[in-house]
């Protein structure tokens, strides 16, 4: 199936905004949250998760696997936060 300009414009975009790898990986190995807000974290989280839910609902692949991914990157620092302090 080919991409469309609208799913190539949504993956430029998920590309550039799936960035919590450096973040994640930071956090993991510092064992270090305290510049991270807690209340921001998972509101933020949540937000992520009903963006999921919206790329799902639309069927659109571009939403569906950034905010997988970035579901999954945030939730672990969010984790993290909570384990951490």
């Amino acid at each position: 199936m080919a991409m469309n300009i609208t799913d190539w414009i949504g993956s430029a975009a998920a590309t550039l905004t799936t960035t919590f790898i450096p973040r994640a990986w930071q956090v993991w190995h510092a064992e270090h949250t305290a510049d991270i807000s807690l209340g921001m974290y998972a509101l933020f989280t949540l937000g992520v998760a009903l963006w999921l839910a919206y790329g799902a609902l639309l069927e659109s692949w571009p939403i569906i696997i950034a905010n997988h991914i970035t579901l999954l990157l945030a939730g672990a620092v969010l984790v993290m936060k909570i384990k951490f302090g």
